[in-house]
């Protein structure tokens, strides 16, 4: 089935027997539907930049207290980091974006039957990827990491991680399908509360077990991977209470699994998981680059580096989530112009607040990496990193934001796409321009105009209409287009 077959199977939708805000709709249905655009994205934006936030600072203080443990570890982290995104970017804003995608267009098309219904197909669906992608990193992490040009110490210490941390990763999907459930709805409070609470739990948690104090075994830097391992079985615990409580609009009910409803969800989710994808191989193929060249000191430095493009991605995640949920309201009751004006509303918003993170990492990149390491190889590689890249980290911002958006339309051609342009221009410019100049510098440059071709792309495809390209008459027939 084509791209664009599955794309519109995405965003089916049926009639509607009311107008938003009747009695039809939940009234937190209608006031996504209804209220103030920037207020109310922004009103659902705070909890969930927060706990973003929190989640971002609790890696910084994770990675700050395994950088004491030495470089190896350090650049150990660095070999594994990019799966345990790659992990958290499919599990919350790929596969989670399709199960928010399709409660919210659900809900805003009035069937609330089909909603109750995702909630266990949202289950079934992420705790299956789960554990597949566990199998995978325990039975061929030691390649994996080879491949990447992990050797030695840090290829040890890459290893203790990974296989705690993949170990629990039925866990992190599980959590993330129930808080996508949850946000689909348009609650955004819920997830970060039970988030920011784990995060209390966390911090002091990490340093107890990775240095042993007080009762706790000194169990290096696997213990980092065990305490985010607790931290995802508590808050999997309590979000499933919630959910069965029945305090929220969708509702987990056992039902038969029914193929329409996963690939709802799938239509959505398979191809933002490309996309995925894609950001996490550019950056581990960059580390293998790099280590091609440099040691295992510039590894640390390009990795801690990367690791604040890696946190624009929960942070705008904090603005996305909202984005799916209103977007995808919005499209399911057929207001497609409100829609499109989130859309924009959402990637400005991004694009100001990643740019200015940006321009502050360049300017000052020493006020980052010195935070993690004060070798001067790895400060010194860090700092090519940022200074080059971090000027163009706002089109990173603006891409993420409007795929979040194309998320709730349900249309990812043009994410996909941008997607694989960011990849030919970034890693494939990358290798080539290191190995006309040896020069890491203009490695990094190759990784910049990706980002800046990644958010034109997709900016330019939304511009143009592209989520709304079945004429308006057609729609009258099924009670309105979707996109």
């Amino acid at each position: 089935m084509s791209i664009a077959a599955l794309e519109q199977n995405a965003g089916r939708r049926e009639p509607v027997a009311s107008e938003p805000g009747t009695a039809a709709f939940n009234p937190r249905t209608s006031r996504l539907l209804q209220a103030p655009i920037l207020a109310t994205l922004l009103l659902l934006a705070w909890p969930n930049v927060l706990v973003m936030v929190a989640q971002a600072s609790t890696g910084l203080v994770e990675t700050w207290f395994i950088s004491r443990l030495g470089t190896d570890a350090l650049a150990g982290m660095a070999l594994v980091f990019p799966g345990v995104m790659l992990m958290q970017m499919i599990s919350a804003g790929a596969m989670g974006g399709g199960i928010s995608s399709a409660i919210a267009r659900a809900l805003g098309a009035g069937r609330r039957d089909d909603a109750d219904a995702l909630v266990l197909h949202a289950l079934i669906i992420n705790m299956g990827l789960g554990a597949l992608f566990s199998i995978v990193m325990l039975a061929f992490g030691r390649p994996i990491y080879q491949a990447l040009g992990g050797q030695g110490g840090e290829l040890e210490a890459a290893l203790l991680y990974s296989n705690v941390v993949f170990g629990g990763n039925v866990l992190l999907w599980a959590m993330n399908a129930l808080a996508n459930v949850i946000r689909g709805t348009g609650n955004m409070l819920v997830p970060a509360l039970v988030t920011c609470a784990g995060v209390v739990f966390l911090v002091p948690l990490s340093p107890c077990l990775i240095f042993g104090i007080g009762p706790f075994p000194a169990l290096g830097i696997a213990g980092g991977g065990v305490a985010v391992v607790l931290f995802y079985a508590g808050a999997t615990a309590v979000m499933g209470w919630y959910i069965l409580s029945g305090r929220k609009v969708a509702r987990l009910r056992l039902s038969r699994p029914r193929w329409p409803l996963f690939r709802t969800i799938l239509a959505v989710g398979l191809f933002s998981s490309i996309t995925s994808v894609l950001t996490n191989v550019i950056i581990a193929f960059t580390t293998s680059l790099v280590a091609s060249v440099a040691g295992a000191s510039a590894v640390a430095g390009f990795g801690t580096g990367a690791r604040l493009e890696y946190l624009l991605v929960p942070i705008v995640f904090g603005l996305g989530a909202p984005l799916v949920a209103l977007v995808g309201t919005n499209i399911g009751a057929g207001q497609r112009e409100r829609a499109l004006r989130i859309a924009l509303i959402g990637g400005t918003i991004a694009f100001a607040v990643t740019e200015t993170i940006g321009l502050a990492a360049a300017i000052w990149p020493n006020a980052w990496l010195t935070l993690f390491s004060s070798d001067p190889q790895v400060v010194a590689a860090g700092s090519a990193y940022l200074r080059v890249v971090g000027p163009f980290y706002g089109f990173f911002g603006l891409g993420l934001a409007l795929y979040f958006s194309s998320q709730g339309a349900g249309r990812l051609f043009w994410p996909l796409t941008g997607g694989f342009l960011r990849l030919f221009v970034a890693a494939g410019g990358g290798w080539a321009v290191l190995q006309l100049t040896g020069s890491l510098t203009w490695l990094f440059a190759a990784l910049a105009c990706g980002l800046l071709v990644y958010g034109v792309t997709i900016f330019a495809a939304v511009m143009a209409g592209t989520w709304f390209d079945h004429p308006p008459q057609a729609a009258k027939g099924r009670g309105g287009n979707d996109g």
